[in-house]
């Protein structure tokens, strides 16, 4: 009994550092993968909004994203937008955000991949069970209410992980935010939201395969 019990700790304990992961790896995936905002250049009409043609709008936005990058370490030089000292501020914050879900994914998934080699030595499947329904719930959850009112949770969000007003800018004083409009980053929540949900239904199908598996054995 107190080694089931101990399995089903550790299977728990697994279960959410593989969520974290999964999480952070949706979100790393989602910031990287421009071609989602070269799509949105054109399906939210950034160029007419702007009056910014379509290849300065790449370049800076391919600066801006490379800055993300935990390797990059200098400073942000947008070559076709100024910004302020709360605006440069606000994305230094926003790095520093990244840098920490970068981390949190290495670390997660290193301490995740040597509990999977022995759970999978042990022929130990119920952490993939587990990690779906965790993966899938936390979602489920954020995306339903986002769901009800988008700009609402933007808000709430930014108030969440910032602890000032710099991520509200003014356009005339910090331009770059008329490349980088709302629905943009509600499609880039959308993205988050499908990459955990297709790993999580990826993991639960492994988890009833092998499942199904270990009766056959047992039955011969």
């Amino acid at each position: 009994m107190k080694t089931l019990f101990t399995n089903r700790k550790r299977d728990i304990v697994l279960a959410l550092l593989l969520t974290i992961c999964i999480i952070c790896f949706a979100v790393i995936i989602t910031v990287f993968f421009k071609q989602l905002y070269y799509f949105d250049i054109d399906y939210l009409n950034i160029v007419q909004n702007t009056g910014l043609s379509k290849e300065v709008i790449k370049n800076n936005y391919d600066i801006l994203i490379q800055y993300q990058s935990i390797f990059y370490q200098g400073t942000l030089a947008l070559p076709d937008f100024v910004m302020s000292t709360t605006g440069r501020i606000h994305f230094e914050e926003v790095k520093r955000v990244f840098e920490v879900i970068q981390i949190m994914f290495v670390i997660t998934g290193i301490i995740s991949g040597v509990m999977i080699y022995q759970n999978v030595k042990q022929k130990e499947y119920r952490f993939l069970q587990l990690t779906a329904l965790f993966a899938v719930g936390i979602p489920t959850i954020l995306g339903f209410f986002v769901a009800l009112d988008f700009d609402k949770a933007f808000v709430i969000f930014h108030n969440i992980v910032f602890r000032n007003n710099y991520w509200i800018f003014d356009y005339t004083t910090d331009p770059v935010i008329t490349i980088l409009p709302e629905d943009f980053f509600m499609h880039c929540f959308m993205m988050i939201i499908v990459i955990v949900i297709v790993i999580s239904l990826t993991m639960y199908w492994i988890y009833r395969r092998k499942r199904k598996m270990i009766l056959q054995t047992q039955v011969q």
